[in-house]
């Protein structure tokens, strides 16, 4: 699939989002909402635009980073700042369905653009904000990054190698949780707006949607007393579910259920002794006993490849998997083939590039990329002209004021 002018009707045409967000959380979010047709306006600060433009890698002094996480978007800039700059945002307001932003929080009440002000404007206003802490608690004036969550989220607690430091997840998570959730919270917002009419505003944490990811840890704690520590690729909930050395790398076993496990010991590896070994007898024994039993297991598969390993055990219907690099999965042909995960685009300034695909499909109204991120202020006189009726001399002037 590449960049599209396919004109099937999409989920959410008709609704206006002004983007106000910058770097990952929010922008994400926004692209999200782009990939199922809204039209998504995203506003940046004259002359230096979104941190994230700042980002490598580049392609033709263009941020390949940026590019990545804001398709699907029209582009202007907008000086806050400026009498006239918060007037022309009060009029896109009246004409807008949602806004995102992703500042800490109170900044834009101190602009008098927050809330309580844009809803007097547009009663039917969805405001989503994404920060670090939320807009309320003791640590709502706090900055917050991604980082910062997975810390103060649990997630580096229980990630890394087993007696290890704490580990950060490989990518940007807490930022990625938050911008899904701020798209949930915005889609149930308008949900709700059907209903009464009036919009309302959608708070979401950085910290909150790591401490949600962690599930069953913060039960095990409550249960046991006992903290969840690092476990490498071990799971503290069921075992075998964990990566193996097979001969030329590592590869994943995961016996979910009983079932499942006796189905391994008796038809693959060929130990029916495990079954009723003491050690392994029950989940919880097996996973207390795991080191033990991985030892067992591994003497099997160290005697296969990777891929003879995955196809000896998903023959036996018992879910296997190998471990897969970036390269792998770009070239591979149920993830970047038939799911569409890396999405052809062609850029104005970059050219033709790859983009993240979106993992939500609507089977009748699939996401789309309809356009590559916008250039910094790309469609400053498309959107002036378009929705706020602005002459061609009324817009010049604001860009020789830098309000734009």
């Amino acid at each position: 699939m590449t960049q599209t002018e396919n004109k099937q009707p999409q989920a959410l045409e008709g609704i206006t989002v002004l983007d106000l967000t910058r770097v990952v959380a929010g922008p994400y979010a926004g692209s999200i909402l782009g990939d199922f047709g809204a039209r998504v306006i995203k506003i940046e600060v004259p002359g230096r635009g979104d941190d994230a433009r700042g980002y490598g890698p580049y392609r033709n002094g263009e941020s390949v980073y940026y590019a990545n996480l804001n398709h699907n978007k029209q582009g202007i800039t907008l000086n806050l700042k400026t009498e006239e700059g918060k007037a022309i945002f009060r009029r896109l307001v009246s004409k807008a369905d949602v806004v995102i932003e992703n500042y800490r929080p109170g900044v834009m009440d101190k602009l008098g653009l927050g809330y309580e002000e844009l809803k007097k404007i547009n009663p039917r206003l969805i405001y989503g904000a994404v920060s670090g802490f939320g807009s309320y608690g003791p640590y709502a004036m706090r900055p917050g990054y991604d980082i910062i969550s997975q810390g103060m989220g649990g997630l580096m607690s229980v990630t890394g190698a087993e007696g290890g430091e704490p580990t950060r997840s490989g990518n940007a998570m807490g930022d990625i949780l938050g911008g899904m959730n701020l798209v949930m919270g915005v889609l149930l917002a308008l949900e709700a707006r059907h209903r009464t009419g009036v919009g309302q505003r959608v708070d979401v944490s950085l910290v909150d949607s790591v401490v949600a990811s962690l599930e069953n840890a913060y039960v095990r704690y409550f249960e046991s007393g006992k903290l969840p520590v690092r476990m490498g690729n071990a799971y503290a909930s069921i075992a075998p579910y964990d990566t193996y050395h097979a001969k030329d790398g590592y590869v994943i076993i995961a016996c979910g259920n009983q079932k499942l496990y006796e189905k391994f010991c008796n038809e693959v590896v060929e130990m029916p002794w495990m079954i009723t070994d003491e050690r392994f007898l029950t989940v919880p024994l097996r996973v207390k006993n795991n080191k033990a039993q991985k030892a067992e297991v591994e003497k099997w598969t160290m005697q296969h490849t990777v891929d003879e390993v995955v196809d000896i055990v998903l023959g036996k219907g018992i879910p296997a998997g190998p471990i897969y690099d970036v390269k792998q999965i770009t070239e591979n042909e149920h993830i970047a083939g038939a799911r569409e995960m890396f999405i052809e685009v062609d850029h104005p300034v970059i050219g033709s590039m790859k983009v993240n695909g979106n993992p939500i499909k609507l089977m009748d109204m699939m996401p789309r990329v309809n356009m590559p991120a916008p250039t910094l202020g790309q469609h400053n006189r498309e959107i002036m002209g378009e929705l706020l009726g602005m002459s061609e001399q009324e817009i010049s002037a604001l860009e020789e004021k830098q309000v734009i």
